[in-house]
């Protein structure tokens, strides 16, 4: 059976975190506020859980899950060999609406999809979303919708489209704006690519890394 706490009360908020947290470390599923939309979240280190996530979604490992972290200096156990201009992208507009496309530390055993080795990782710029990560570490997180259908700004919006697959949904009211889904930047290569136009414009990536191009 699901539970929805309203973050917007300070009781309700500190039970539904603390709830969260709790799913989290047990492997469940839970729904988390962001900046840009609301996200269906997971342990990123946990398999069977991040598996669990995509099958919620009705997505295969084909389209693997992000994952959000609580600092930035969390990604220095993620990836591998981040040129500076990554760096430079996160030191701008971190927390926000940007995602990092790096490669990640070959040690981790986690498996979020068919990542061919590299991970999209994202501060979000959202007060209970830091919370719970701050609990529970990075988690594998992608949009609170069922494949194919509209992204959720609202936890009600989430709850009708996965309902008891998710164990927490932390409601926080409507999130999100014109931007939508976080800009996703690619630093794996000589040079960064823009693979995904959201929250963040490509002029206004291209004043920190000028030497952004636009995926073909």
């Amino acid at each position: 059976m699901s539970r929805r706490f309203d973050c917007t009360d300070p009781e309700q908020r500190k039970t539904g975190l603390r709830e969260a947290a709790s799913a989290v470390r047990r492997g469940e599923l839970v729904v988390l506020p962001t900046d840009t939309l609301y996200g269906i979240g997971a342990d990123a280190f946990t398999n069977w859980a991040v598996r669990a996530l995509l099958e919620a979604k009705g997505r295969g490992p084909a389209m693997p899950s992000p994952v959000l972290v609580p600092s930035p200096a969390t990604l220095h156990g993620l990836v591998a060999g981040m040129p500076s201009v990554g760096w430079e992208l996160v030191d701008a507009f971190w927390p926000g609406g940007l995602t990092i496309v790096a490669m990640h530390q070959p040690t981790l055993t986690w498996d979020l999809g068919e990542t061919r080795g590299t991970v999209a990782v994202r501060m979000p710029l959202h007060p209970v979303a830091i919370e719970l990560l701050t609990e529970t570490g990075p988690m594998a997180v992608s949009s609170a919708n069922k494949t194919g259908m509209a992204a959720a700004q609202t936890a009600v919006d989430a709850q009708d489209q996965l309902g008891d697959a998710v164990s927490v949904y932390l409601d926080a009211g409507k999130v999100g704006g014109e931007g939508g889904a976080s800009s996703i930047v690619d630093v794996t290569g000589t040079a960064p690519v823009l693979l995904r136009e959201g929250a963040l414009t490509f002029d206004q990536l291209r004043e920190v890394a000028p030497t952004l191009i636009r995926a073909e």
